[in-house]
C-alpha cells in the first residue's frame, strides 16, 4: 500500500543553510534503500516535506525525522494513501523556494512531479503545496518553545491542605479537579467528578447500577457532590457538575431537585455549571431543550463536555447555545504535532467566538499542548498538567513558571 505523509517544521537557528544539501544527500540514500520517494521544500525558515512509499518504511523514516535536532515544531499535515507516486524520480529532492519567482514557483514544483494529471487537478497534496508556497496559512503557524522551557510544581494552599471529605453512607463519592486560567493564576471552576466510594471510575459507578436506576442515581449523586463541595468550603467558588442528558428528561422534577440541594448547601444557582457529554444520545431533544431552558431560567449555566467526541456537537450548538464547551481530550492530545487537530480546534474556537460561547481544553497533559492551545486563543484548561483529580478533596495546582527565557 502506497502511503503519503506531509509535514512542516521550523529549521533551528544554528543550522547553516548549506548543510541542507548534505542532509538531502543522506536522505536520498536512506530513502532509496527503503523505496521511499518525495520532495522537500524550504523557504528559509520552514521545511515542507512529502514522503511516499510502503507504509512501514514511510512511518519509520518519519519517526526518525521527528527526532532530528536540526528542526523543531514538526507538524503532521497529511497521512493518506495513493495509487501512485507524485514525485517518484529520486529518493528525495530539495526545492529551495527562495530561488524562484513567487508567481512561477508552484509550476516549478509541478514540473518535478511524475503524475502530472493528479497534481494538476484536485489532489490534496497539491493543495497543501499551494498553501505552503503562497504562505496563506502562516498566521496559523504557532512556533512554541520546547516543553522543558516551563516548570510545573504543585503548590499547596489553604484549600488543598484540608483533609479529604468522606461521603458516609453514600453509594458514590467525588473527586475534585480545577479548570484554570494559567495566565491570571485563577481557578475558573471546580469540577466534581463522580467516583465509587473507593475511588473507582465513573464507568465503575454506573456499571454497578440497574438500568432502571441509572438516571435517578445520577441525579441523586449530585446531592453528594454539593454536600462534599460545601464541606470543603467551596461556597464561594464556581462548581461544575456532570449530568447524563436524559436524566433531566427521565426524572420528574430534576431541575427543582437540583435547586433545592444547591440552596441547602449554601450555594446559589449562578455558581453552578451543569455539564452534558456530547456523545450521550439525546433521543428526546425537544424535552431536553425544555429542561435546559429551566436550568438557564433558574440561573444555572450549561456546558457541553467532551465536545468533538460524539456526533451531535454541531447539532447541539444549532439547537441550543450552551454557555461553554469543553474541547475533548482526543482533539487536545498532541495537538502541537497534528495539523488536522489544529485545524479542527481553530474551527471550534472561531465558531464559539462567533456565538459568544466560552471554551476550554480538557485533558491537557503536556506543556507543548498547553502552549499551542494558548497560542490558538484558549485561556482555560483542565488536565493533569495543572492538577489531577483528588478523591474527596482539593488538589494542589501546578502553575507554569518559566525556567529560562526563549
Amino acid at each position: 500500500m502506497l502511503t503519503t505523509i506531509i509535514y512542516r517544521s521550523h529549521i533551528c537557528a544554528n543550522v547553516p543553510v548549506k548543510a541542507l544539501e548534505e542532509m538531502v544527500a543522506a536522505a536520498n540514500i536512506t530513502n532509496r534503500q527503503s523505496d521511499v520517494t518525495g520532495i522537500l521544500l524550504f523557504n528559509g525558515t520552514h521545511f515542507f516535506q512529502l514522503l511516499e512509499g510502503p507504509e512501514e518504511s514511510v512511518t519509520a523514516i518519519y519517526q526518525h525525522i521527528c527526532k532530528d535536532a536540526r528542526h523543531y515544531n514538526v507538524v503532521e499535515l497529511l497521512y493518506d494513501y495513493a495509487p501512485s507516486r507524485r514525485f517518484g524520480n529520486v529518493g528525495m529532492e530539495l526545492f529551495d523556494l527562495r530561488r524562484y519567482d513567487r508567481q512561477e514557483v508552484l509550476q516549478q514544483v509541478l514540473d518535478k512531479g511524475t503524475t502530472r494529471f493528479q497534481l494538476a487537478y484536485n489532489d490534496r497534496a497539491l493543495q497543501f503545496f499551494r498553501t505552503f508556497v503562497e504562505a496563506t496559512e502562516k498566521e496559523n503557524y504557532y512556533e512554541i518553545p520546547p516543553g522543558d522551557s516551563w516548570e510545573f510544581i504543585p503548590q499547596e494552599d489553604a484549600f488543598s491542605q484540608q483533609p479529604a471529605v468522606v461521603a458516609k453512607g453514600a453509594d458514590c463519592s467525588f473527586a475534585f479537579q480545577p479548570i484554570v486560567d494559567p495566565f491570571t493564576l485563577n481557578v475558573v471552576s471546580w469540577e466534581a467528578l463522580v467516583r465509587t466510594p473507593s475511588g473507582g471510575s465513573p464507568g465503575d459507578y454506573f456499571a454497578s447500577l440497574n438500568d432502571c436506576d441509572v438516571y435517578e442515581s445520577d441525579l441523586k449523586s449530585k446531592q453528594v457532590a454539593l454536600s462534599m463541595a460545601s464541606a470543603l468550603g467551596l461556597q464561594g467558588q464556581t462548581l461544575s457538575l456532570n449530568l447524563l442528558p436524559m436524566t433531566l428528561v427521565n426524572v420528574p422534577g430534576a431541575v427543582n431537585f437540583l435547586l433545592r440541594e444547591i440552596e441547602a448547601n449554601g450555594l446559589v444557582p449562578e455558581q453552578i455549571i451543569i455539564e452534558f457529554t456530547e456523545s450521550e444520545v439525546i433521543s428526546r431533544l425537544n424535552e431536553f431543550k425544555g429542561a435546559v431552558r429551566e436550568l438557564k431560567s433558574a440561573g444555572i449555566s450549561v456546558a457541553i463536555d467532551h465536545f468533538g467526541a460524539g456526533f451531535a456537537g454541531l447539532l447541539l450548538l444549532a439547537q441550543f447555545q450552551p454557555d461553554r464547551i469543553k474541547i475533548n481530550r482526543e482533539l487536545v492530545a498532541d495537538v502541537h504535532k497534528s495539523g488536522p487537530r489544529q485545524a479542527i480546534i481553530q474551527a471550534i474556537i472561531k465558531c464559539c467566538s462567533s456565538l459568544e460561547i466560552q471554551f476550554c481544553a480538557v485533558g491537557v497533559e503536556k506543556a507543548e499542548e498547553w502552549m499551542w492551545l494558548e497560542s490558538a486563543g484558549i485561556s482555560e484548561f483542565q488536565g493533569h498538567l495543572f492538577a489531577s483529580p483528588r478523591l474527596g478533596g482539593i488538589p494542589p495546582i501546578a502553575w507554569p513558571e518559566k525556567k529560562f527565557e526563549f
